[in-house]
């Protein structure tokens, strides 16, 4: 008798468990979905990009083009955040 006890109060506790489990899931909000980022409709075109294009172009020959130097000096300015007349005077000192 013992055992036939035991085997229906977890029987019980088991099914109670499940509704529960049942009545949690069913009455859960669903999570809005999130909108996607919107993106840019016009790409935005930097003229310092296309003239480093025009000058990957052109090779060994860009090394001699003033353009290409002046555009890699500019490139070189914005990626060590500095302004162009701080960085001339300091080529100038060294």
């Amino acid at each position: 008798m013992e055992g036939e006890t035991l085997a229906r109060i977890g029987a019980i506790v088991f099914v109670a468990f499940a509704i529960t489990a049942t009545v949690i899931e069913l009455t859960r909000d669903e999570e809005p979905a999130r909108p996607a980022p919107a993106r840019a409709l016009a790409p935005t075109v930097d003229p310092l990009r296309a003239e480093q294009r025009r000058c990957q172009q052109m090779g060994e020959a860009a090394v001699r083009d003033p353009e290409c130097l002046a555009v890699w000096a500019e490139t070189r300015d914005r990626f060590l955040d500095r302004s162009p007349s701080i960085a001339s005077s300091q080529e100038k000192d060294q």
